[in-house]
């Protein structure tokens, strides 16, 4: 796809976030901050209410590594506002949710699905030059682990801060990272 290393195209959404007023978001808002957008296909559906919970679970943790959280479905903001008053799941969410039923935001990220309407099941990082540095998509009926995001974060983070490091499969803060070099073509 080419989408990794990409830098987010313009766009401007309405938010509905608990306990705020509606307010618009730009790609300015998040210059100089860690972002994730968590596209899903749709409010007052099935397995996106467990993935947005558990995102909210997650929540704390992003909010405390500086990472700016937007759910974000093809619906409008009202939408948003009315499932959150209405789910058990969705009310624990206190990150903001885009409305984006002008289908801008899941078309700039590649995410709207032809001739449905609705946004893949989609993660995005975005560092604080505005650069895509972690995607991940899956079908519509597999959900995703927001720990596994969290750890994705932290090693992108890492991997930004440590010109010449390189964190291997299943990198935890604090293990050990990997300097590419000559020395260990082949002994991997």
């Amino acid at each position: 796809m080419g989408i990794i290393g990409s830098s987010i195209k313009p766009f401007k959404n309405t938010a509905f976030q608990a306990g705020k007023d509606f307010y618009d978001v730009t790609e300015a808002d998040i210059a100089g901050k860690w972002a994730v957008f968590f596209f899903y296909p749709a409010d007052f559906t099935f397995v996106c209410p467990t993935e947005l919970e558990d995102l909210a679970d997650q929540y704390a943790t992003l909010q405390g590594m500086g990472v700016e959280v937007f759910g974000v479905s093809t619906d409008t903001h009202f939408c948003h506002k009315a499932w959150h008053d209405t789910s058990e799941k969705i009310a624990k969410c206190t990150y903001a949710f885009l409305g984006d039923q002008n289908h801008d935001l899941s078309n700039n990220f590649g995410v709207l699905r032809d001739g449905v309407g609705l946004a893949d099941r989609a993660t995005f990082v975005v560092d604080p030059d505005g650069v895509i540095q972690v995607m991940e998509i899956t079908p519509e009926g597999v959900g995703r682990n927001a720990a596994e995001l969290v750890r994705k974060i932290k090693a992108a983070k890492y991997w930004r801060e440590h010109p010449g490091q390189v964190c291997p499969a299943k990198w935890e803060e604090g293990a050990e990272t990997l300097a590419p070099s000559l020395d260990l073509v082949g002994k991997l």
